[in-house]
């Protein structure tokens, strides 16, 4: 094959190489398109009916911090809700609030620090608390719910100085080691606790600034819509009632020329304010008034009284709520002098006991209410003299102790009606307070027969047993429910110095005397505190320097056996 021939053959089988590569359009297999008139509808084949799975709807369950104070959980589980002990399986939560949050229901709960009642120093600093925090140098009790919640005001300092003690046991706990203190929650005070102001303030106090105290801590419940309903507070104001108890008010002799002299007014300028505070104020005012009562004679002998009727205004501007009469001068200016007084009383809207028109009316109780509690006065006068009891007959006096005129009872007998009466008070919802114009001993240990005798009115169940009758103060004790004071003092009465008829000596320790604040809150006995008193001028009590306070409760304590 010559060169040419092999050349046309090589262009050849390219042609044909290319050729078989090569589609062309017209050969293409392509579908035709799918033509429809617009009017037409598709004819759709039925789709199968999904299967679906509900959505079940989470119930509320609620979960408690540690922190939660008891009474708290109490009212959360009110609700309703169902509570669950892991904090990850609930959807509702109650808890200490964080400072940013402004929804949701909200409690806030104020903690108060104590110490066992028998204690002197009555205010600590925020700064010493932190440092008894820390262990130095006192120590803290309180239950670990209390730990959880304070930890949050602490700001994570070290708490070596927390102990953790049962609610039920922290009261014990306090007595057996003075030395140390504790923080409640306001609803577990009781009686036997001394509330410590903490910068100057203090939860049983009438003018309690909750915003500047520092041992508060507020609850809150997520998420906000949460059908979880809260108290407020576990204090509110309107539910704390104080009632003030004094000694003997006796506005004659050198008392008596002072107001004269100085106003009527004058005995009242420095204790007036502890007075006017209380919700409650007794008075117990041993002297009639009477109309053409004599000038006040400062070095009178004769021991038979009257007050000048314009001196009542003494007693109103202390602001007196109820008025005792057990005194056994009550009838010293005899029965139409007794009566004016009684009704000089009743214009003015002070209920009185203890003492009355007749025996009848000595004997009932003086009831009056404050927020929300009824409380009960009764008092009776086991010393005499004779005519100075109430009689059956329409003799006005003082109810005497016995059970009918004119048998005077001996110790720890004929007091069956005040007994019977105290029962029966307390049985409807009382709070029932009992005084006794006693005998009067000139030494703060009370006798055998005198404890006999108080004690039984606090078994009847008198939550506060008083003894009005001693110018020369006496003893306490808590006994069973009760708190019992023998012999509380002077008030007004010008007792400068007194020659002891057992000891034969001078004494000025009648000058000393105590007002007694006695605060309740949703009918509970809540706490007691002791104000004390040193009489100046023969008429004015005022408040006891911090020396003379600490040297007076030092002594009485000892004698109260504490």
């Amino acid at each position: 094959m010559t060169l040419r021939s092999r050349f046309l053959l090589w262009i050849f089988l390219l042609v044909t190489v290319l050729s078989a590569c090569s589609v062309s359009p017209q050969s293409a297999q392509v579908p035709a398109p799918v033509t429809q008139p617009v009017s037409a509808s598709p004819t759709l084949s039925p789709l199968p009916a999904p299967t679906l799975t509900p959505t079940a709807t989470r119930s509320p369950a609620l979960w408690i911090s540690p922190a939660v104070p008891e009474k708290l959980r109490i009212a959360a589980r009110l609700s309703g809700i169902s509570v669950v002990e892991n904090q990850q399986e609930a959807n509702v939560w109650l808890e200490v609030s964080s400072k940013s949050q402004t929804e949701g229901p909200k409690s806030e709960w104020i903690y108060a620090l104590v110490a066992a009642f028998p204690t002197v120093r009555d205010s600590v600093t925020f700064e010493e608390l932190k440092a008894a925090w820390s262990g130095a140098p006192a120590s803290v009790l309180m239950t670990p719910e209390t730990f959880e919640a304070m930890k949050t005001i602490f700001d994570g300092a070290t708490a070596s100085g927390v102990q953790f003690v049962s609610a039920e046991g922290l009261t014990d706990a306090l007595w057996q080691n003075r030395a140390t203190w504790a923080i409640v929650p306001f609803e577990q005070l009781n009686p036997k606790l001394k509330v410590l102001e903490l910068d100057g303030l203090s939860p049983l106090r009438k003018d309690f600034d909750a915003a500047r105290y520092p041992l508060k801590v507020t609850f809150s419940v997520t998420p906000s819509g949460s059908a979880v309903s809260l108290p407020r507070t576990n204090r509110s104001p309107q539910k704390l009632v104080t009632v003030v108890m004094t000694g003997v008010t006796a506005l004659v002799r050198a008392t008596a020329l002072k107001m004269e002299e100085k106003g009527i007014l004058y005995p009242a300028q420095d204790v007036r304010d502890w007075l006017l505070e209380a919700d409650i104020t007794h008075i117990s005012n041993e002297i009639p008034f009477a109309v053409g009562c004599p000038y006040p004679n400062p070095n009178q002998r004769r021991l038979i009284f009257c007050s000048d009727p314009r001196y009542i205004e003494l007693l109103e501007a202390i602001g007196t709520d109820v008025v005792e009469l057990t005194g056994n001068h009550f009838q010293d200016w005899g029965k139409q002098a007794t009566l004016y007084t009684l009704e000089m009383y009743r214009q003015r809207g002070w209920p009185y006991f203890g003492g009355g028109a007749d025996l009848a009316d000595a004997q009932k109780p003086a009831i009056v209410e404050r927020g929300g509690m009824k409380f009960a006065f009764i008092g009776c006068n086991p010393v005499g003299p004779q005519f100075a009891w109430a009689r059956e007959d329409g003799w006005p006096g003082a109810a005497p102790c016995g059970s009918a005129w004119p048998g005077k009872p001996k110790g720890g007998s004929g007091y069956e009606w005040m007994v019977d009466e105290i029962a029966r008070l307390k049985a409807e919802g009382y709070i029932v307070i009992a005084t006794f114009q006693y005998f009067e001993y000139y030494s703060p240990d009370p006798r055998p027969w005198q404890q006999a005798d108080f004690r039984r009115m606090a078994d009847a169940g008198a939550v506060v047993v008083s003894g009005s009758q001693a110018h020369y103060s006496q003893a306490m004790e808590f006994y069973g429910n009760a708190f019992i004071h023998y012999g509380l003092g002077n008030l007004f009465f010008d007792q400068m110095g007194y020659d002891n008829p057992s000891s034969g000596q001078r004494t000025t320790n009648t000058r000393r005397a105590f007002i007694v604040r006695h605060v309740f809150y949703e009918g509970r006995h809540l706490g007691v505190e002791l104000l004390t008193t040193m009489l100046e001028d023969y008429a004015r009590p005022r408040p006891m320097t911090p020396e003379e306070r600490q040297t007076f409760l030092e002594e009485y304590f000892r004698a109260s056996g504490w």
